[in-house]
């Protein structure tokens, strides 16, 4: 087992969490929680893509111009994605690793959530909810441990789930994004230990954030 350690441990303690000189990837990046997760890794000294499916352009343009603007020694690249199409997340992966050197941090955060009742929930969007939520995760990964895997650095991959992955929320009945959250956070646990020669795999679980 590879255990990382701080080449300097009395260096100053923000030291340990600086990402300068660091690549991340962040599915699902243009809005929301996938946007905050952009702009911390940038502020902590990363160069940063990140993807995006339905963000019009000039809402698209305007983020990019931001968040280079408030990073300008960072890289920012964005990438068109459907998460739920292994291939698409493949091709995004490779092209961001081109772009950006290589990858040292992979965040699959894109997803998507919606409410019926369990009794009446339509079939395709139980297979949405699970294609883009769990599926759209495990490509991610895949991709993900496609590049860092054989590389002389440990890679970092970390997943969004959600509360809803622990717990029953109340009144909201999302039986299916309940399930696939709480897939995604086993996925975790399963990759971090079938992964830890070449990466750590975590798992984050936030409660709702309503993104416009």
């Amino acid at each position: 087992m590879v255990l990382a350690s701080h080449p300097d441990p009395a260096a100053p303690t923000l030291s340990h969490f600086s990402l300068s000189g660091k690549t991340a990837l962040v599915t699902g990046g243009s809005r929301g929680i996938g946007l905050q997760v952009v702009t911390g890794l940038l502020e902590a000294g990363a160069s940063v893509a990140f993807t995006y499916s339905s963000t019009a352009k000039d809402e698209l343009d305007s983020t990019i111009a931001t968040l280079s603007r408030s990073n300008p020694d960072r890289t920012v690249k964005a990438y068109k994605c459907d998460v739920a199409d292994r291939v698409s997340v493949f091709e995004a992966t490779t092209q961001a690793a081109r772009d950006l050197g290589g990858l040292d941090i992979v965040v699959a955060n894109a997803g998507i959530g919606a409410h019926y009742a369990a009794e009446d929930y339509p079939e395709e969007e139980v297979r949405k909810m699970l294609d883009v939520n769990f599926n759209g995760v495990f490509w991610t990964a895949q991709a993900a441990a496609s590049v860092m895997k054989g590389t002389k650095t440990r890679g970092s991959i970390i997943f969004t789930a959600s509360v809803s992955a622990l717990l029953v929320n109340i009144p909201q009945k999302q039986a299916a994004y309940n399930a696939a959250k709480a897939g995604v956070a086993h996925l975790a646990k399963s990759l971090a230990v079938e992964w830890v020669d070449f990466a750590r795999v975590n798992c984050v679980s936030p409660v709702s954030v309503w993104a416009s």
